[in-house]
C-alpha cells in the first residue's frame, strides 16, 4: 500500500507496535513481572509461548527497548527461525553475535522468533551457545507449541505463556486505531473483527486495514468478505436445517457458501465446529453436541487427508441429520 506521493506505507501492525511494556494489550501479568526485570537491570533466559498474533514479539522487543534505551539496535538481535532452521544459523549468525561484549550494557538479548521450527540439531547446538555465552548475552525464545522444544533448553529459561486477547481487550485496540486513522466503523463490525480473529489481535488489525482500503465504511459484511469467512447466521441456518432432517435445503446453504462466497472446505468446517461448541445449552444438549463434534473431527480428518471436500461437507450434514434423529 502506497500515498498519494508514492512512498511505502507502514501496515498498521508496525505502525501501532507498543514501544513499552504497558501498552501491550491483554498480558498484563505478564508485562508487570518483565518491569521487574527491567527494574532490576537483570535477566534470566526466557521463553514466550502461546498462539499467533497476542504480544509475544512486541513484548520482546519492547523489553529490549526499555533495557537498553537508545542503544537496543546495538544489544538486541532478531532472528526469525523459521526462516533458517539449520544448525548453521547457531553455529553463525547467533555465536558471532553472542560471543562480542554488549555495548554500554552488561549483557544483550537475541530474540529467536518461532524457535519451535528449530530442528532437533539446531536446538542441541542452541543449548550449549546459551550454557557458553550466558555472561555476555541473554534468549528470549518465542514459540507457538513450547512442546517442540527440547526439554534442556525449557529447563534454562523462565516460561512466560501468553494467552489469546479477550473480547474487551480487542474491541479497545481496534476502536483506537479507527479514531487514530479517522475510520467510520460499525459496532457490527467490529463483532465480526473479533468473530474472525479468535483472540487474534494482529489477524484483526490487518483485516481492519484491508476492510478500510476496500470501503469508506467498514461494515460487517467487507469484514466477513475480506477475511474469506462466512456470517456466523448463515452457518447457524445451514447446520439448523440439518439437524431437522432438511437435507437438500441444508446442501443449499452449502452451495451458496462454497460458490457464491467461495469458501473452502476447511473454513466451512471450522465455523460449523464454532458454532456447534457455541449453540445454547437449551437448544442442543451437551450428548448431543459430543455426538455433532465427534463427527465434525471425523469429517475434518478426511479433508486433511485429501478426500473430496465436497462430498465429505455433504455427508457430514447428512451424518448430522441422523444423529439429532436418532436421538427423538
Amino acid at each position: 500500500m502506497t500515498n498519494e506521493a508514492g512512498t511505502l506505507k507502514l501496515p498498521w501492525v508496525e505502525k501501532y507496535r507498543p514501544v513499552k511494556l504497558h501498552d501491550v494489550v491483554g498480558q498484563e501479568i505478564i508485562t508487570k513481572r518483565l518491569e521487574s526485570y527491567v527494574k532490576t537491570r537483570d535477566l534470566p533466559h526466557l521463553m514466550f509461548a502461546g498462539h499467533a498474533g497476542i504480544g509475544k514479539t512486541s513484548a520482546a522487543v519492547a523489553l529490549a527497548k526499555e533495557m537498553f534505551g537508545e542503544e537496543y539496535t546495538r544489544n538486541f538481535l532478531e532472528l526469525n527461525a523459521s526462516d533458517e532452521r539449520g544448525i548453521d544459523v547457531v553455529r553463525s549468525t547467533i555465536k558471532e553475535f553472542a560471543r562480542t561484549l554488549a555495548f554500554n550494557a552488561d549483557f544483550k538479548i537475541i530474540f529467536l522468533d518461532e524457535c519451535d521450527a528449530l530442528t532437533q540439531d539446531a536446538q542441541q547446538a542452541l543449548r550449549r551457545t546459551m550454557e557458553k555465552y550466558s555472561k555476555t548475552c541473554r534468549f528470549i525464545l518465542s514459540c507457538n507449541y513450547s512442546s517442540r522444544i527440547i526439554e534442556p533448553i525449557q529447563s534454562r529459561c523462565v516460561v512466560f505463556r501468553f494467552k489469546p486477547l479477550n473480547k474487551k481487550d480487542l474491541e479497545k485496540q481496534i476502536q483506537h486505531i479507527a479514531q487514530h486513522e479517522k475510520l467510520h466503523v460499525e459496532p457490527k463490525a467490529i463483532d465480526a473483527l473479533e468473530y474472525v480473529a479468535e483472540g487474534d489481535l494482529r489477524k484483526a488489525i490487518n483485516v481492519l486495514q484491508a476492510s478500510a482500503a476496500l470501503e469508506s465504511k467498514v461494515t460487517e459484511t467487507v469484514v466477513f468478505t475480506v477475511a474469506n469467512r462466512a456470517k456466523p447466521k448463515e452457518v447457524r441456518e445451514m447446520i439448523e436445517l440439518a439437524i431437522a432432517g432438511k437435507f437438500l435445503e441444508s446442501r443449499e446453504k452449502l452451495d451458496a457458501l462454497m460458490l457464491e462466497q467461495g469458501l473452502s472446505g476447511e473454513d466451512v468446517i471450522k465455523q460449523v465446529h464454532k458454532e456447534v461448541v457455541d449453540w445454547d445449552e437449551k437448544t442442543l444438549d451437551s450428548k448431543t453436541k459430543i455426538r455433532l463434534i465427534d463427527k465434525i473431527g471425523e469429517y475434518d480428518f478426511r479433508l486433511v487427508e485429501g478426500a473430496n471436500e465436497r462430498i465429505q461437507l455433504e455427508a457430514m450434514l447428512a451424518q448430522m441429520g441422523l444423529v439429532v434423529s436418532e436421538k427423538k
